[in-house]
């Protein structure tokens, strides 16, 4: 028999679930899936991306001409309908558990629900979230 805890988790999942079809979030990561063009164009500018990143860690200078090239493919992406859902789809999905996990954390810190000056007031989102 799940717990009360088990049961409310579940209960909080389906409205997640809801909100992510409602939201059309969804919509737009599948209709980017869907699209080999704009998937290609994402990934070929996360491979550039973390290939300056890396060079840039190794102490290596970037060329000015690799920087260009990386922005103009960057402006390409985001004028890409397809891709910016995508892009805008993966942000909203990161609010969404940042939001829950600050709140789960503040409730557990505060020991009662928080109120809305509590969540605003700063502080943390809990442990590992990167936020700060």
């Amino acid at each position: 028999m799940p717990t009360k805890i088990e049961t409310k988790t579940n209960e909080l999942c389906e409205a997640i679930l809801e909100q992510i079809q409602t939201g059309g979030i969804k919509r737009r990561i599948d209709t980017f899936l869907a699209d080999a063009t704009a998937r290609g164009a994402y990934e070929s500018l996360m491979s550039k991306g973390q290939a300056l990143q890396e060079k840039q860690h190794h102490g290596q200078v970037l060329e000015p001409a690799e920087i260009a090239a990386f922005e103009k493919d960057r402006d390409a992406l985001l004028k890409n309908p397809v891709a910016s859902g995508f892009l805008d789809a993966q942000e909203e999905m990161h609010e969404l558990q940042s939001s829950v996990k600050k709140v789960v954390a503040k409730t557990i810190e505060l020991g009662r629900i928080p109120t809305a000056e509590d969540l605003n007031s700063g502080g943390s989102c809990g442990e590992g979230c990167g936020c700060h």
